[in-house]
């Protein structure tokens, strides 16, 4: 070999050192400038092999001195830079071509065909080993192999066809028939983990998921269609209770509004009619607060309204008078609200007796934003919205109370009141409390401060919040705590 045919080598082998080297100080939080490292090089190292006359595809007995192992060093070197080369164009490919996370699967496989192509290739142009007999012998290791492994194997194949299928993705939430639910915040060649809403991990075979019917609910969107059932005793024409029903959901801040929620009568006896409410939720997650407070809805329009319910079927007693259902008194109404639960009977009993029931059509105004209410409006019957620049920040329903702040605390409402159906509700002024002061100087304070901490149901001017449960809000952090990040 001439003096020519070394310096080449060696550059080889020096360019191939070099790349490792400079390819492993860039780290993995810089896959770009990597994959142009590795190109680089790669280019260079085959510019180089071809000036030195090596064909990397052709077996070549190597001399038995210093030379000999260069040339050997060399084709090696060569080959893990193309193998890598390969690799950041794979990488790269599935970052652009937008892939979800769990393409890794399909990024593993390639990984690994690359890898095993480049050993046998080393193995069969630097070595001169006889390939096509180690693949013959191999089948029969192959099949003992695969029969020890068949359940291991069906779970990676099984991973293989949930990915190329992408029935889920990391994120979304998905019901299996089993009952169990809840996010998918990892996939991997294995298994599939999914966090329910306990914030309990589960995990799931491949081979399992591909082998049952599941129901993504995070497709198209995470919006969920629930039914409550519901049963009213039969004091009223079906008319007016579907009314009242529709009543409740409208004033109801936890579910859609759009599309509106709907109400079906499904059945009718001496005994109840029966109902289904169907509304929607922004996501599985927020059903439990949703559906109770539709629960506490339909109860407080139906006290409103005159209305009972009705015993579950095969419970009734059978009795000979006509069923009476009372209605609300301001006196009760004022005992279920918090903001007055803690004041004494004879104070209840005189706010009881200075209230005014009044009735409001819909759309009418009830407090403009920024006034400084001097009465105190509580509603009866009937839903009432808040709302500020043409969004609705809060929807009152009977037992709801607006202009507490004004009277108690002397600050301007932060937003329009207005009613959405027609309303009735009882007007408090402010002289009713005024004349209690004499007998109890801190009341206003007491109340104000009550507000304060507490607020009077809708008053607040806002939705309740909804808390996570298992959201995505929460997916980022079970996925970093589930691999130890911090």
């Amino acid at each position: 070999m001439s003096q020519y045919t070394i310096v080449f080598t060696a550059l080889i082998n020096l360019l191939g050192i070099a790349g490792i080297v400079v390819w492993h100080l860039q780290g993995r939080s810089r896959p770009n400038e990597r994959l142009i490292t590795q190109i680089v090089f790669f280019l260079a190292m085959t510019a180089t092999l071809v000036c030195a006359r090596i064909m990397p595809f052709r077996f070549d007995a190597p001399h038995l001195d210093g030379t000999g192992t260069l040339v050997v060093m060399a084709k090696i070197l060569w080959w893990t830079h193309l193998s890598w080369a390969t690799i950041g164009f794979v990488r790269i490919y599935i970052v652009l071509d937008g892939r979800p996370r769990e393409a890794r699967l399909i990024q593993d496989l390639l990984v690994a065909i690359v890898y095993l192509g480049v050993l046998l290739s080393v193995m069969a142009f630097v070595f001169g080993v006889p390939i096509g007999t180690i693949l013959a012998t191999s089948g029969v290791f192959a099949i003992i192999l695969g029969l020890a492994l068949q359940n291991t194997l069906g779970d990676v194949f099984s991973g293989i066809a949930l990915t190329l299928g992408r029935p889920y993705t990391i994120g979304d939430w998905i019901l299996l028939p089993d009952g169990t639910e809840g996010r998918v915040v990892a996939s991997n060649w294995r298994s599939t983990y999914l966090l329910t809403g306990a914030k309990n991990q589960v995990v799931m075979p491949n081979s399992v998921l591909a082998k049952q019917g599941l129901t993504n609910v995070s497709k198209p969107d995470e919006a969920h269609q629930l039914v409550l059932g519901v049963r009213i005793v039969p004091t009223r024409a079906p008319a007016f209770v579907l009314r009242v029903m529709l009543d409740a959901l409208s004033s109801c801040n936890s579910i859609i509004q759009e599309p509106p929620p709907s109400v079906s009568l499904i059945g009718i006896d001496a005994a109840a009619i029966e109902i289904q409410l169907f509304f929607s939720v922004t996501s599985l997650a927020h059903r439990s607060s949703a559906k109770n407070e539709i629960i506490d809805l339909v109860y407080r329009h139906c006290i409103a309204n005159g209305l009972a319910l009705a015993s579950p079927p095969g419970t009734q007693i059978i009795s000979d008078g006509q069923i009476t259902v009372p209605k609300t008194s301001t006196l009760t109404l004022l005992k279920s609200i918090a903001l007055f639960s803690d004041l004494t009977e004879e104070e209840q009993h005189a706010i009881a007796a200075g209230a005014i029931e009044k009735r409001a059509s819909s759309g009418e105004e009830l407090l403009a934003k920024g006034s400084v209410s001097d009465r105190l409006l509580i509603i009866r019957e009937g839903v009432a919205l808040r709302r500020d620049q043409d969004e609705i920040v809060a929807r009152l329903a009977p037992g709801d109370v607006l202009g507490a702040w004004g009277v108690f605390a002397g600050q301007p409402e932060s937003s329009q009141s207005l009613t959405l159906t027609p309303v009735t509700f009882y007007q408090i002024e402010k002289s009713v409390f005024d004349s209690l002061v004499v007998d109890r100087p801190r009341l206003i304070e007491d109340l104000a401060g009550r507000l304060h901490r507490h607020g009077s149901h809708s008053d607040t001017g806002a939705p309740p919040p909804n808390h996570s449960d298992g959201t995505r809000a929460d997916l980022v952090h079970a996925i970093r705590s589930m691999f130890g990040a911090h």
